[in-house]
């Protein structure tokens, strides 16, 4: 058994494309229509057959209030790793994206955590 789909829900499909892929430069996988929504993967650059990130509309009616409570917590909803936690924030911050928790060293981790803008926290990893 193996991980090929992670979701994040997101509050419009369209602005969390915009960002996942030209802000944090994931890469296009599937754009199908599926009536008022689409089945909106994307997956880690040069790495097409690698886990799929699913942007999941986020109309279940206990979407809002999970996603609301973990966010008013400070929660991140997932984390993505990277090589430089620095290197990445001063990027994302040139780019406009928010920062609610600068690069901070916790253990044999450095973490920032960002607002990505559909609703969620997101927190970005490098291994020490």
């Amino acid at each position: 058994m193996k991980i090929v789909v992670a979701s994040v829900l997101v509050d419009d499909q369209a602005k969390a494309l915009a960002f996942y892929r030209d802000l944090l430069g994931f890469e296009l996988k599937h754009d199908i229509p599926m009536g008022a929504h689409r089945w909106l993967t994307l997956t880690s650059p040069g790495d097409p057959n690698g886990v799929e990130l699913l942007l999941e509309p986020d109309v279940h009616p206990a979407a809002g209030p999970f996603k609301a409570a973990i966010k008013q917590d400070g929660i991140p909803f997932t984390s993505f790793g990277v090589d430089d936690v620095h290197a990445e924030h001063a990027r994302l911050s040139a780019a406009g994206v928010r920062f609610t928790q600068p690069p901070t060293t916790m253990g044999p981790v450095i973490l920032a955590v960002f607002d990505d803008t559909c609703g969620n926290l997101i927190q970005i990893v490098q291994q020490v």
